[in-house]
């Protein structure tokens, strides 16, 4: 089954709309699609609301009602995907308005660090280039291109984004455990995203598995975007190794030579994909022939 369990819409800081994320998908043949856009699911709706009106192609898309949240585990910025999860829950609304404050103030805190850097009305820049969307550090990058201060979104993460720089404001986050807590209460399956991503060593990566576990969490992506076959093994036997069911995604944000979507490398042999059990459970699941309930 060709499945796509994390990408990015415009609805946070993908390049394309939710209806153009979808129809890339059916293009590539896609049997299922995640749009896990951060702190929302604005961008899902948007697609469920597209694939509601259209002809059902010969091959339907299943789209699984998804977000990527932000959270903080022992000072350290995660990411976790929630899948299937009822988006009319109440733990899912609370969730995402305190996060939409959260990412707005947030955004207040990096206009003034990059203020006093000389970079003036940064947080005014970066929401509008978010528009609808929810405001992030790629916002700011492009604000920064766009005035010339830095050559490149790269450099702007180098210089003043990235871990550890002077926009790396993640304190206002929730705490993991509270993240995946409200991810259950949804019913959905609480996926820990990208763990190479973090850069932790092998023993605070176990620690952050298994604090993850603990908080209820059943999976982890183990194939993303294109990392090496060696990592996608080091992830594959973690995930066997904890018990965590396995998922795979893209991370797709916009077109180009780096990462596509649906471009994902096969889950290495003896995990359990995640995919399997939502498929089954066909909770949340959503296709062309399906209408608005």
């Amino acid at each position: 089954m060709r499945v796509d369990l994390h990408c990015h819409s415009r609805a946070s800081d993908g390049s394309l709309s939710p209806s153009e994320l979808c129809e890339r998908a059916l293009q590539r043949s896609l049997e299922m699609l995640a749009i896990t856009d951060h702190d929302t699911v604005s961008g899902y709706r948007a697609a469920r609301a597209w694939l509601s009106e259209r002809p059902a192609p010969a091959q339907p898309l299943q789209l699984v009602p998804a977000v990527e949240y932000s959270c903080v585990w022992m000072n350290l910025g995660v990411h976790v995907v929630g899948l299937g999860i009822d988006v009319d829950s109440e733990a899912s609304i609370q969730v995402q308005e305190s996060l939409r404050a959260a990412r707005l103030q947030r955004a207040e805190l990096i206009g003034e660090r990059l203020a006093k850097l000389g970079m003036p009305g940064a947080c005014e820049g970066a929401r509008a280039l978010a528009g609808d969307g929810q405001v992030g550090r790629p916002h700011f990058a492009r604000f920064l291109v766009q005035r010339g201060h830095v050559r490149s979104e790269e450099e702007a993460f180098d210089r003043y984004l990235g871990s550890g720089k002077p926009g790396d404001v993640k304190t206002l986050w929730p705490q993991l455990e509270e993240v995946v807590a409200r991810i259950c209460a949804a019913n959905g399956v609480a996926v820990l995203a990208h763990p190479l991503k973090y850069r932790q060593t092998a023993t605070r990566l176990r620690k952050l598995i298994q604090a993850f576990q603990a908080a209820g969490g059943t999976a982890m992506e183990v194939v993303v975007g294109r990392q090496s076959a060696d990592e996608s093994r080091v992830l594959a036997q973690l995930s066997r190794q904890y018990g965590l069911r396995a998922s795979v995604g893209s991370d797709f944000h916009r077109p180009g030579p780096w990462c596509e979507l649906g471009d994902i490398a096969a889950l290495p042999a003896g995990c359990e994909p995640v995919w399997e059990s939502i498929a089954t459970e066909g909770e949340g699941l959503c296709t062309p022939a399906m209408r608005e309930r």
